[in-house]
């Protein structure tokens, strides 16, 4: 029998060929820890299959036939990996070849910690070559109910170089311990389902930290991303994309918020819920439909809220 690997390694991919071959490539040179490298395809209609096929037994390949969207892909990776820790990569991110032993080291350490962020910098080019441009040092939330990864699109010399503790770590490269993930583990996965895509890994954070879980930033695990999906270029990004982006704003509220969370950000959320309405009745209508899905799953949801809320925390934790 196989040893448990330390990490599994889960990509999930749609149309992924651009810089897939890069990734899988640094996911399976990875130094210092056992791994296992896990593929989910959402259907590709492009060479993403062949890229993964080309590296044989190297790589679990999970084809799917529809588009689960990268949370249900993701869920289906996790289901079928046993690593002791999770790595959720994407197919545009390229890993420093000790960034999971970095991670893995850390977390060994710190049994309440959760999940993990390296340092992320900003990938060009076909090998997703390293630019001076922070990608992503771990995630924060504002008091209007908004999501940023820290240090977006800032120079990266001599800024983020200290160990700390951050809300939660950018789906990119975000680093769990499988028994967090297990422990926060709802009937719509370990990622809910219902956000498909955009936002899942700011809900994943929150159900941890809610949880009891702590998340912790490690700049000395390094890797490379290539963003696709920036605020400043919302009128670039597939309507697909921005409906998501709308109808999760207010899933992830619905999912996580406590009543005394809910009191303290009420005004600044209020108004930038104003902004995200009158945006979309006058410059994007396209992203409508959100409100109707909500609204017509809002029994389903609220009972799946009330399952959050019942999660237990760990012992020791308020």
């Amino acid at each position: 029998m196989s040893p448990t690997p330390d990490v599994s390694i889960v990509v999930v991919t749609y149309d992924s060929e651009r810089d897939l071959h890069a990734s899988l490539t640094s996911a399976l040179v990875q130094e210092g820890v056992s791994a296992e490298v896990i593929v989910v395809d959402n259907a590709s209609s492009d060479g993403t299959l062949d890229i993964v096929r080309a590296f044989g037994d190297q790589v679990r390949l999970l084809a799917q036939p529809e588009n689960l969207g990268f949370a249900g892909g993701m869920n289906a990776g996790i289901e079928a990996s046993s690593g002791r820790y999770v790595l959720a990569l994407n197919p545009d991110c390229r890993l420093e070849p000790d960034f999971c032993a970095v991670l893995t080291s850390r977390l060994d350490e710190c049994p309440d910690v959760g999940s993990a962020s390296g340092r992320l910098l900003r990938g060009d080019g076909p090998d997703l070559k390293t630019t001076d441009t922070i990608d992503s040092v771990g995630m924060y939330f504002t008091s209007s109910g908004r999501h940023f990864d820290r240090g977006s699109g800032e120079p990266a010399s001599g800024r983020y170089l200290g160990e700390e503790s951050v809300f939660g770590v950018t789906g990119a490269a975000g680093f769990y311990r499988r028994e967090a993930l297990d422990a926060v583990r709802i009937s719509t996965g370990y990622f809910d389902a219902d956000f498909f895509a955009y936002r899942e890994d700011a809900d994943l954070a929150w159900r941890l930290q809610h949880a009891g879980w702590g998340c912790l930033y490690v700049p000395s695990a390094e890797a490379v991303h290539r963003r696709s999906n920036l605020p400043e270029r919302r009128s670039q990004m597939s309507q697909l994309v921005n409906y998501h982006s709308v109808k999760n704003r207010w899933l992830l509220r619905i999912n996580n918020q406590t009543r005394g969370e809910f009191v303290l950000t009420f005004i600044p959320t209020l108004f930038r819920d104003w902004v995200v309405v009158v945006g979309c009745l006058l410059c994007e209508r396209s992203s409508l439909p959100a409100f109707g899905w909500l609204w017509s799953n809002r029994r389903r949801l609220f009972a799946k809220r009330r399952e959050i809320q019942a999660l237990p925390h760990r012992p020791g934790e308020g």
